[in-house]
């Protein structure tokens, strides 16, 4: 008998051992069986979006460039409301009619890093959720979007071939997007034929139709590295204060 009640009382423990719950990606105890509350199951596809853009940028920080030019160092709230797309999903959304905001840059661009505290600032000021975000570049630093250009021997060269998606792009933000110039060795400006998609550039989009647009650099910055001043990041907060509707 006390064979048969000690044997009864390790298959007990055994199956109390195998229903313990699992450990999620988020480090929460969940049931084997799923999440039983959407908090604990939805968005992950956009909370690990945060995330990577948030690790992607800050990773540069304390780091130089090929050239030997130091990155500037900021700060990436993780709450950011950037999510990472392909330019033809933006092409897709716009043919779609849709309505939303675009940041196209890159955490390479040191122009992007001088602005993109302030426009995660303002974004979270007027409760904006979501910001689809486009590279321009490759983790080398390749162009993998635009039209890459170069003046040399008195001609213009197309190195680069952009995408589709970058075309389509510019066919459709003609009436916002600046045209594309390059200097020649006496720095006498070129004009390409083309307009451009520079960066950062952020485009708000409604109905499928660019209605505003901002670069958020300002005009007092001379240098992409420069230190920033407290007039200069007050003038870019004015900018994407406009552009995010708070003004």
């Amino acid at each position: 008998m006390k064979r048969i009640i000690i044997i009864l009382f390790v298959l007990l423990l055994l199956v109390s051992c195998n229903n313990k719950p699992t450990q999620d990606n988020t480090g929460n105890n969940t049931p084997t069986q799923g999440c039983d509350i959407v908090d604990d199951c939805g968005d992950d596809d956009v909370k690990a979006s945060h995330l990577n853009f948030k690790e992607a940028y800050e990773a540069l920080n304390g780091k130089s460039n090929s050239s030997g030019k130091a990155h500037r160092n900021i700060s990436i709230d993780e709450n950011n409301p950037f999510v990472e797309v392909d330019a033809s999903e933006i092409v897709k959304k716009i043919e779609n009619k849709e309505t939303f905001y675009v940041y196209i840059g890159d955490e390479m661009c040191p122009w992007c890093r001088s602005v993109i505290e302030s426009a995660i600032e303002l974004a979270q000021q007027a409760n904006i959720e979501k910001i689809y975000y486009v590279q321009i570049w490759d983790d080398d630093g390749n162009e993998v979007v635009r039209d890459q250009y170069k003046y040399e021997d008195g001609k213009l060269n197309k190195t680069v071939e952009g995408i589709e998606a970058y075309h389509q792009l510019l066919k459709y933000w003609d009436s916002v997007l600046e045209d594309y110039t390059l200097s020649d060795e006496n720095d006498n400006e070129i004009e390409v034929g083309e307009k451009r998609i520079y960066a950062p550039n952020f485009v708000y989009v409604v109905n499928g139709e660019a209605t505003r647009f901002t670069t958020g650099i300002s005009s007092m910055q001379e240098d992409a590295r420069e230190e920033l001043t407290d007039e200069m990041i007050q003038d870019t907060k004015q900018q994407f204060s406009e552009f995010f509707g708070l003004n």
